[in-house]
């Protein structure tokens, strides 16, 4: 199985082109933050920088919403690949593809949540599922307790 979840923010704003035959692709590189460890040394990276590319509506999607700083997350694929260089040497690459984003807040903001899915149509390519706003904590009255609900106020976890 390959598969991949990752959360972290934008280090740059996304690159949008268009193949020959006219499929977006977004890339962007997203910072990921690595557990704390009990024996870091200083000067050590605490995150890992994994590039991440976007086809079709969504990469259209991502690049029109996406900037630096913007906390998403990411479910996908790795993909490997390899290429020549000018000097004549084989560079390796490790990409996700993604197949589903979530954009978590913006730079400063955490109080939004959107998202930019791709279900799979009937032909075999991906659709579009429009942004959408969705509120990350309960609003007044959500909760529907039956009337013979009583807690006292130690039990509640939340307020």
């Amino acid at each position: 199985m390959n598969s991949v979840i990752l959360t972290g923010r934008l280090t740059r704003d996304p690159e949008l082109s268009y193949t020959q035959s006219q499929m977006a692709i977004c890339r962007f590189t997203l910072a990921v933050d690595r557990p704390k460890r009990r024996d870091k040394r200083d000067g050590e990276p605490s995150a890992d920088f994994i590039r991440i590319t976007v086809f079709d509506k969504q990469a259209e999607t991502c690049n029109n919403y996406l900037t630096k700083g913007r906390q998403i997350a990411v479910n996908g694929r790795i993909q490997t690949g390899s290429y020549k260089n000018n000097d004549g040497q084989i560079v390796y690459t490790t990409d996700v593809v993604a197949n589903n984003i979530e954009f978590l807040g913006s730079k400063g903001d955490n109080s939004r949540s959107e998202t930019a899915s791709e279900p799979r149509g009937d032909n075999g390519h991906q659709g579009y599922k429009p942004v959408q706003d969705t509120p990350k904590q309960p609003m007044e009255g959500q909760w529907d307790l039956p009337d013979s609900f009583t807690a006292a106020e130690d039990d509640i976890p939340f307020n």
